[in-house]
């Protein structure tokens, strides 16, 4: 397996079937833990940074010369949209220094709201597959995390009695 491999399908969680889309999304919650139990909301928004040109290097490289610009075991941009979907908790628990796992009706929220606009695609997250190539494959799952973390603040919003 050559790097650009193991990074797209996230170590080859990507080969699982069925749902691969899905096995991407849940092994993207325990890497958003640890990442901010190492160093907070801001570590979680590096890694967000770092792993976008990482995705698009590696399913630009993984896709390379075949018919398909995005199979379903590249799962790096699950991975992604996850991570943003989760930003809004991240930065809550870190801002108020509460134990991020406190927040876990949040993290159920954003995982079903991410999956939810990844698997409907409305509005510019459609737009924004149809566009193929490696940014298509990652920008539709920047949308939906986006779509999910506003979905995640409205929610809390609602729970909290602030809406």
């Amino acid at each position: 397996m050559t790097p650009a491999h193991l990074i797209a399908t996230l170590l080859g969680v990507g080969h699982i079937r069925p749902a691969p889309g899905t096995w991407g999304s849940l092994i993207a919650l325990p890497y958003a833990w640890l990442l901010h139990v190492m160093g907070g909301f801001p570590l979680l928004a590096v890694g967000i940074l770092v792993s976008i040109p990482l995705g698009w290097w590696a399913t630009a490289r993984y896709t390379a010369g075949g018919p398909d610009h995005d199979p379903g075991e590249v799962v790096i941009d699950e991975l992604v949209g996850q991570w943003i979907a989760l930003l809004p908790l991240s930065y809550a628990a870190w801002s108020m220094q509460i134990p991020i796992l406190a927040m876990w009706p949040g993290w159920i929220a954003a995982f079903a709201l991410f999956r939810l606009f990844d698997i409907t695609k409305p509005l510019i997250i459609g737009w924004a597959d149809r566009q193929g190539g490696p940014w298509g494959v990652m920008l539709d799952d920047i949308f939906a995390g986006i779509f999910a973390a506003l979905g995640v603040m409205a929610l809390a919003a609602l729970y909290h009695g602030v809406l």
